[in-house]
């Protein structure tokens, strides 16, 4: 686990609600508190769809939300002339690219052994801090893949010009 405070809160806001940058993920849930707090479970609700939609992958690809289908409408929550006094995003990694993640560093374990890697999002109002996870379907003794994911986030905040300090 990693935790990282980011240090230009402005251009990861940026970033994070009207960039691309966190395309690839996720949202497993989130909670934003401005004068009302509003929580959102990212699960899809499949029965929400036809049975034809159902079997359709392009309609329900994964078991969450894509970030960039949600980030739109939890940017309508935030943006104002305040700033939030809190709010907490819960991203997953989309599952194809774990496994490119893991085989771009030689990791032995099995891609389908990790349920998740996560991303947390945190703002309490003035600092925003991301900390990173490994979500595994069994115990693992292993903690290569947290490593790995890791240094592979870091090196993409830094490709994408997000700047941050080690906590």
């Amino acid at each position: 686990m990693l935790a990282l405070q980011i240090t230009n809160t402005k251009n990861f806001m940026a970033q994070l609600l009207t960039g691309d940058a966190f395309d690839p993920f996720l949202l497993a849930e989130a909670a934003v508190s401005t004068a009302h707090t509003f929580t959102i479970d990212g699960h899809v609700n499949r029965d929400f769809f036809t049975p034809e939609e159902q079997k359709d992958s392009r309609v329900c690809p994964y078991d969450f939300a894509a970030w960039q289908e949600m980030k739109g409408l939890l940017f309508g929550l935030i943006k104002g002339k305040r700033t939030p006094l809190y709010f907490k995003f819960v991203l997953h990694l989309k599952p194809e690219l774990v496994g490119k993640i893991l085989a771009a560093q030689n990791c032995d374990m099995p891609p389908e052994q990790i349920k998740a890697l996560v991303l947390t999002v945190k703002y309490d109002g003035s600092h925003a801090l991301l900390t990173t996870g490994t979500a595994y379907h069994t115990f693992v003794m292993s903690k290569e893949p947290d490593l790995i994911w890791d240094k592979a986030l870091t090196g993409y905040l830094s490709r994408k010009n997000i700047a941050y300090e080690n906590l």
